[in-house]
């Protein structure tokens, strides 16, 4: 393929996972998402995002709530009430841990899902720091600070 016929994806693919779609950059997902090829579904708590940062644009559904961290009883209903069934999902939380669980949950009630390596915040630092190594915020893709 030359040059001219190929496109960032290419470059950037999926890559496999059990009981998903895959597993995506961030930068991919924000391709997706904003070329309306995906959904982006924040799936972190509410806090989160009101401390951390947020996403204009996403929709926010909670995965576990705070502080118990118990999966949200209504997560499907919810799911199925914001997202079109069959859609393709990038799937974001603060670091791609709890993101994988909920693609896994999303793959099963019929969604094309993806996990977004690294979350919102990417994997602490030796200091235990986030915001310093990888992450959607850190790569400079589209948020909001409260």
């Amino acid at each position: 393929m030359n040059a001219a016929a190929s496109s960032p994806d290419d470059l950037d693919p999926p890559r496999p996972a059990e009981g998903y779609a895959g597993d995506v950059t961030p930068e991919l997902a924000c391709r997706w998402w904003q070329s309306g090829q995906a959904v982006l579904v924040d799936i972190r708590t509410d806090a989160e995002r009101d401390w951390v940062g947020y996403i204009p644009g996403a929709i926010a559904i909670e995965w576990k709530h705070w502080p118990g961290m118990q999966v949200r009883a209504d997560f499907d209903e919810q799911l199925r009430a914001q997202v079109p069934a069959g859609s393709r999902i990038v799937m974001l939380c603060r670091s791609g841990v709890r993101s994988v669980a909920s693609s896994r949950r999303a793959a099963e009630l019929g969604y094309q899902a993806y996990n977004i390596l690294e979350g919102f915040q990417g994997d602490p630092d030796e200091q235990g720091h986030r915001d310093t190594r990888g992450g959607w915020r850190r790569r400079g893709l589209p948020w909001r600070q409260g």
